[in-house]
């Protein structure tokens, strides 16, 4: 992958990605990250996606305006955590401390994004370890392993040798929501595909999904909105 800028204001960095599969050059915003990705077939000169994005781009600034702005997390921000909005504040001590609407971070306010995320990593594992062995207890099975990622295109996934993945930033998400992630993942470990037999698995396992699986499809692209390496 290479990487050109279309000038204006502001400049907008493109992402070029090139396929032996591709037919024509190709546009694609994430709604995840904004990131504005061009796909070209094998031969197609850079000058030519770069024609191609200026001649996008009306559709492409419209489109990066209506999505919601992305969140550096330090002291003073607004951060969701188990669906509830805690606002960043200076901490004391050595540990980070949820209190009613806070979260107090201690340490240089540099190093307060990468901190939080630490401690919220540490949470999120402990939260989808004790989910995953709710629902597996339930399905009557065992998983091998549990990794945690930041993932930009699903929210978890399971193998055939029973290794679970989620997605860290789960924990910002409501309860309902991680525990229906969970319990997704685990109903793979019985049946990995989609078929109707998977979802009575799920439904067995958790129960009404519809409310958890629709936030995702509706809210779950604002997780990602919450950048913490750029307040560290």
């Amino acid at each position: 992958m290479s990487e050109l800028i279309l000038a204006g204001d502001p400049p907008i960095p493109l992402v070029l990605r090139r396929s032996g599969r591709a037919r024509r050059i190709s546009l694609r915003i994430s709604q995840l990250d904004g990131r504005v990705t061009l796909t070209l077939p094998k031969g197609v000169p850079e000058r030519e996606a770069l024609g191609f994005a200026r001649e996008k781009e009306l559709w492409i600034r419209k489109h990066l305006a209506a999505r919601a702005a992305d969140v550096s997390v330090g002291l003073g921000a607004e951060l969701p955590v188990g669906g509830q909005v805690h606002e960043v504040v200076p901490g004391t001590g050595r540990r980070v401390v949820f209190e009613e609407g806070r979260v107090a971070v201690p340490g240089p306010p540099e190093r307060v994004g990468r901190r939080l995320a630490g401690h919220l990593k540490e949470l999120a594992r402990a939260r989808l370890a004790e989910a995953s062995d709710n629902y597996t207890a339930r399905l009557g099975r065992s998983y091998s392993a549990i990794t945690l990622r930041d993932t930009r295109s699903r929210w978890g996934s399971c193998t055939a040798e029973g290794r679970l993945m989620y997605s860290w930033r789960l924990i910002l998400a409501p309860p309902e929501v991680l525990d229906y992630v969970a319990a997704h993942e685990v109903a793979h470990l019985a049946e990995m595909n989609h078929s109707g037999a998977f979802w009575t698995e799920v439904t067995r396992i958790y129960g009404d999904y519809a409310g958890p699986r629709n936030w995702l499809r509706t809210h779950g692209g604002d997780l990602h909105r919450y950048r913490f390496d750029s307040a560290a």
